[in-house]
C-alpha cells in the first residue's frame, strides 16, 4: 500500500480532530477517532494507561477544566509510515497550552 496525498491529508485531519473534540468537550464523538479497545498511555503525565473508549471518555471528562489541564491541544510534526496490512503508523507531537500560559509537550504514537 502506498500512501497517497489524499490518505496523508485525511490522516492528518483525523489526528488534528482529537484536540478539537477534547477542547470543545465533545467526548461523545471520540468514537470517530478511537476504537472501543483503544489503549491511551499517559504514564508520563501521571495518569497511567487508560484502556477502552469509555475509560478514555471518563478520564478526559474528569480532567477537563481541572488545574493543570490544557485548554488547547495542538498536533504537529506528523510523520506517517506504512505499517503493512493496510495500517499506518503515525508519530506526531502534541503541545498543550494551559490556562496560565504554561505549555507541555507529548509524543503521540498511533496506528490507523
Amino acid at each position: 500500500m502506498t500512501l497517497s496525498v489524499e490518505d496523508r491529508l485525511d490522516i492528518s485531519e483525523l489526528l488534528a480532530l482529537h484536540g478539537h473534540l477534547v477542547d470543545n468537550d465533545e467526548m461523545d464523538r471520540l468514537d470517530e477517532l478511537f476504537t472501543d479497545d483503544v489503549v491511551y498511555e499517559t504514564s508520563n503525565l501521571g495518569h497511567g494507561e487508560v484502556r477502552g473508549l469509555a475509560a478514555f471518555r471518563d478520564m478526559a471528562r474528569a480532567r477537563a477544566g481541572k488545574p493543570g489541564a490544557p485548554v488547547g491541544h495542538h498536533v504537529t510534526n506528523i510523520v506517517l509510515t506504512e505499517a503493512g496490512d493496510g495500517r499506518v503508523h503515525a508519530r506526531s507531537k502534541g503541545i498543550g497550552a494551559g490556562p496560565d500560559g504554561e505549555c507541555g509537550s507529548v509524543t503521540y504514537e498511533d496506528v490507523i
